[in-house]
């Protein structure tokens, strides 16, 4: 049987190989790296990378059970499935609604004559 011994030189070097487990660390930090890499990508290929930026935010998405709008108001995000059922009921007029060339919606509460055109 041989013994092994250690040398009064080998004693002198310090030890390069370091801790073993200093690679699991750098493995952990590239896992996070990948999984937030994964969910941009994601985001993107559903194009709904507007919902980290923005802060109100509104989508209509469009598939084959029907519309989906998905709506951002600061952190809260809902989301309302469209049909295209048609509703009928009775009730009373409230208002109107008007596009404006820009594109946003205005409300018009209680138009005076519901008969003749109104512009907001």
């Amino acid at each position: 049987m041989s013994s092994s011994r250690v040398t009064p030189r080998a004693k002198l070097r310090i030890d390069r190989s370091g801790d073993p487990l200093d690679g699991l660390v750098n493995l952990f930090d590239l896992g996070i790296v990948l999984a937030v890499a994964f969910l941009l990508a994601a985001l993107q290929s559903v194009n709904l990378t507007d919902l980290l930026t923005r802060q109100n935010v509104t989508v209509v998405r469009t598939d084959a059970s029907g519309k989906t709008l998905i709506t951002k108001q600061g952190d809260q995000i809902k989301t309302v499935r469209l049909s295209n059922k048609t509703v009928t009921g009775a009730g009373q007029r409230v208002g109107e609604v008007f596009r404006l060339n820009d594109g946003r919606l205005v409300y018009v509460q209680g138009a005076a004559n519901p008969t003749a055109p109104t512009t907001p």
